[in-house]
């Protein structure tokens, strides 16, 4: 049982899992931000664009609701779908944004790294040295 343990420890403190753990956290938490955006700010203005509409209303009624039998309206609520889909692709496009703002960040350190050093002054051997020393004394 220790060893069980032991390995689920290694496991659970790796640095990728914990990296993981905080992702999902701050995407949970970003998600309900964008999802505001979109319900609270986007979808109102596109609304006022064509016309006023509340794409969150939009459903198709498939059995009105009976008070008298206790019975709740069915509907498909497709502009609730509307919604999330522009939720979707607002997050995907931040994401992307996001992704691409690291790759550049990425590339411009390879890019750094790669950089050619200044040339070095090759060596030159002893014996090649000592001749030009030899031939520049005998020009003289």
């Amino acid at each position: 049982m220790g060893k069980l343990l032991n390995e689920f420890k290694d496991f659970a403190l790796k640095g990728n899992v914990l990296d993981m753990a905080i992702g999902v956290v701050i995407g949970a938490a970003f998600g309900k931000i964008v999802s505001s955006l979109v319900a609270d700010v986007i979808m109102p203005l596109i609304g006022l664009l064509v016309g006023g509409v509340d794409f969150t209303q939009w459903k198709w009624v498939l059995t009105p609701a009976n008070e008298a039998l206790g019975k709740a309206e069915v509907a498909i609520t497709y502009g609730n779908f509307i919604q999330v889909v522009f939720d979707f692709l607002i997050v995907a496009w931040c994401i992307f944004l996001v992704v691409k703002g690291i790759n550049k960040m990425k590339d411009l350190k390879k890019k750094e790294e790669e950089a050619p050093a200044a040339p070095e002054e090759p060596v030159i051997p002893e014996d090649i040295q000592l001749l030009r020393e030899i031939r520049d004394s005998l020009k003289k």
